[in-house]
């Protein structure tokens, strides 16, 4: 290695998320506070929350490819194609792809004050047409959206979409009531349903949560193979020298074995999913085409 890439990091690294309290902030700070351990240098995160997600990953696009800049994101990233018709990245093109960090499932969540006591109830509910059913989401084209209308598609059902700029924003008016329902990532939602504010009709994944062992999946109450998971990757800028890379990549791994690191996900609800990043960027080209499909279904026009 050569010049600034022979001491990488030396000063501080900044990981851009979407919103703070959200799944991918969670994955993030945990991430950020592992690297940190590890490389004695202060990693910190930064939340741009809004447009889908397209600010936050615009800033690290026209950042300096250094490695001192780089993206936490969720199926968000590869939703957009489908939901903007022009961009100011090519999702393709304008980041390089590190790892997949973590996966999660996502809970179908209600209020706890809700009538509604179980997933059967809430499709016969949803499928009434004088029933004002409205779902919340961290934003047009987020994950929470797509999710959410993946599960309307499968169940048939239909329901009017109030994006909001978070997953926490979202969820409060959920809580309160004044929306019905949202697909919310695990281990953003936890705490909620554990203090009785949310209740938890299904879980998206295809086997049961250990700490919500009592909330059943989706799939086995539809008896089919619905599945679905959050999902949270890191990027760099598209010119990052390939020293920085391999070290970011190197150093990625590195962290998501360490056992503390390992302690900090478990306990979050989060499952480390590190595959590498050829495979992660194939992963990330078939989930482009994936969320075509359900942005087209869903009758959702790019903006």
């Amino acid at each position: 290695m050569t010049g600034y890439t022979q001491t990488y990091p030396n000063h501080t690294v900044k990981i851009v998320g979407p919103g703070a309290g959200s799944g991918t902030d969670i994955t993030a700070r945990i991430l950020a506070k592992s690297l940190n351990k590890l490389w004695e240098q202060s990693v910190i995160v930064e939340n741009k929350p809004g447009a889908g997600g397209t600010l936050g990953i615009s800033s690290v696009v026209n950042a300096p490819p250094d490695g001192y800049t780089l993206l936490a994101q969720s199926a968000t990233y590869v939703i957009n194609p489908a939901v903007y018709k022009n961009l100011p990245y090519d999702v393709t093109k304008s980041l390089i792809e590190i790892d997949m960090i973590a996966t999660s499932p996502y809970v179908l969540v209600i209020s706890g004050a809700s009538k509604i006591q179980s997933l059967d109830d809430f499709i016969k509910e949803g499928k009434n047409k004088s029933s004002d059913f409205t779902f919340s989401s961290a934003g047009v084209g987020s994950s929470t959206h797509l999710a959410a209308e993946y599960l309307n598609q499968t169940t048939n059902m239909k329901a009017l979409h109030i994006p909001y700029k978070s997953t926490p924003e979202a969820m409060q008016d959920v809580i309160s009531g004044r929306v019905t329902y949202l697909m919310a990532p695990y281990e953003a939602a936890l705490p909620q349903i554990q203090s009785g504010k949310l209740r938890a009709l299904g879980i998206s994944s295809k086997n049961r949560v250990e700490v919500l062992a009592q909330v059943p999946t989706i799939a086995e109450q539809l008896n089919n193979n619905f599945e679905m998971n959050f999902w949270v990757g890191l990027w760099a800028p598209m010119a990052t020298p390939s020293p920085v890379l391999k070290k970011l990549k190197d150093d990625v791994a590195k962290t998501l074995n360490d056992p503390d690191t390992k302690a900090a996900f478990n306990a979050a609800g989060i499952t480390i999913k590190s595959m590498g990043q050829t495979a992660f960027t194939k992963f990330v080209r078939e989930e482009i085409l994936k969320y075509q499909v359900i942005a087209k279904a869903a009758g959702i026009q790019p903006q």
